[in-house]
């Protein structure tokens, strides 16, 4: 890696990866930058970061060194300070007995010039210097071990020193809050980039994640991408036809590992797998009709009825795998859909738009697919994508756009882990594909390309 750019790799747990063209300044010395992202095999959004020249990030290990020998570093400068103080002290001593010494010296030279009458007198004011010195020799070797200890820590210090100024030419500058701040504001640039990142053309899905096994071959569960923060409900509705109970599991934990539920009585039966919750109501197509039911799950009251006109039901214009799937009701980034068939389009299929509060149709598109030769089918972004089928070897193979009134064949393959799906649909909250695949309640991460202009 060249020294000028260094690259910093950051792992958001989100249930998506993206890619992303350039979104922050263009220069890699005003700021960090993101260029690109994508989905690795964990399923997580790696996203592709350049740091500012010089800097480095305070997680890394070598960091880690370059932290603690910077701390034994100031913890030597510390113990030199006190050293210093003790020398400087013990050097005023020493001071003292240079004087004495010479005193002393100074004493002895009179002995040997003076006369003998005066031998007795000298010796006795020689023997009292003597005793005024004695308590400096400890002194002194103190002194001098503490000059050493100042030489060691003063050599040890200079190795450092250097050991630091080769990390400093590798990792950059050494401004660990600058640094800290620097991540921090990262970290919330990256998420405000995911909030820009509401849509985008589907290039991958990963491989599925089993929440949980239960139920028959057919059904359908979800969660409500309308919720208010904090309402993690799951529904979950068992069956294709005939049935009107649903599962309402206070979060995906409860509904993973306990049978912590409340049940809820339609007022009609259900037809198919295309249910959908969306802002606290249940969307539901009635048995052996093309009556579409909006029936509110605080209240329990069906709070709108509207007939889907010309749509083929029971049985007319299904999914390839069967079921009732006449009618599959969707929720994307723009609101509630309607997938269907008509006689006047052929068998084809039929998108429609709709209103959540009315149930009037605000817009619709015929495609030229048949709707039973498809396996199944999701909105992400306004696209309608299709899959080429419902078991053994799957892939999303055609995609229609609202946007641009235009479709295309594509290739991205579905693994379908139990060999039959009856339910998959997008939830743009999570981000994320909830299938129904033979009795397994399966989770599907995917991947989209957003250009943020």
């Amino acid at each position: 890696m060249e020294p000028a750019e260094k690259v910093l790799r950051v792992a958001l747990l989100l249930l998506m990866g993206t890619e992303l063209t350039q979104v922050f300044p263009a220069n890699p010395e005003d700021g960090w930058q993101v260029f690109s992202s994508a989905q690795d095999t964990e399923g997580r959004c790696v996203c592709t970061v350049v740091a500012p020249q010089q800097t480095v990030c305070s997680r890394d290990a070598r960091t880690k060194q370059l932290k603690q020998l910077l701390e034994k570093v100031q913890n030597m400068t510390q113990s030199i300070e006190v050293l210093d103080q003790r020398t400087q002290r013990d050097l005023q001593y020493v001071e003292r007995m240079e004087v004495q010494l010479k005193g002393l010296e100074n004493k002895f030279k009179q002995v040997e010039d003076g006369h003998e009458s005066n031998t007795a007198r000298q010796y006795k004011a020689i023997k009292a210097k003597m005793d005024e010195l004695r308590p400096l020799i400890p002194v002194l070797e103190a002194y001098k071990a503490d000059a050493r200890l100042v030489v060691q820590f003063r050599e040890e210090a200079a190795n450092v020193t250097a050991l630091l100024s080769n990390l400093q030419e590798q990792l950059g500058g050494l401004d660990y809050q600058d640094l800290n701040s620097r991540v921090a504001n990262l970290e919330e640039r990256l998420r405000a980039c995911m909030q820009k990142l509401a849509c985008g053309k589907l290039t991958g899905i990963s491989e599925p994640v089993t929440i949980k096994t239960s139920g028959s071959r057919f059904g359908s569960w979800m969660t409500d991408p309308a919720a208010p923060p904090g309402d993690n409900r799951v529904w979950y509705m068992d069956g294709y036809h005939n049935n009107r109970f649903v599962r309402e599991y206070p979060s995906m934990d409860d509904f993973m590992t306990t049978d912590n539920f409340t049940s809820h009585r339609l007022p009609h039966p259900w037809s198919g797998t295309g249910q959908v919750v969306y802002n606290g109501s249940i969307y539901y197509n009635k048995f052996q009709s093309h009556t579409i039911i909006r029936f509110d799950l605080s209240t329990s009251l069906i709070s709108r009825t509207r007939q889907l006109d010309f749509a083929g039901y029971n049985n007319m214009y299904h999914y390839s795998w069967g079921g009732h799937s006449d009618i599959d009701l969707m929720v994307d980034e723009g609101g509630l859909w309607a997938v269907y068939a008509t006689n006047q389009n052929a068998g084809n299929i039929v998108l429609s738009q709709l209103s959540p509060n009315t149930l009037q149709i605000i817009r619709s598109w015929t495609t030229n697919h048949p709707k039973r030769s498809a396996g199944e089918a999701f909105m992400i972004c306004g696209t309608l994508y299709v899959t080429n089928g419902y078991s053994g070897g799957t892939k999303v193979y055609y995609a229609y756009s609202t946007n641009s009134s235009t479709y295309e064949y594509i290739d991205i393959p579905l693994t379908n882990q139990y060999s039959h799906l009856s339910m998959l649909d997008y939830n743009p909250r999570d981000r994320a594909l909830y299938a129904w695949n033979n009795g397994h309640q399966v989770l599907y991460n995917v991947t989209l390309f957003h250009i943020i202009k």
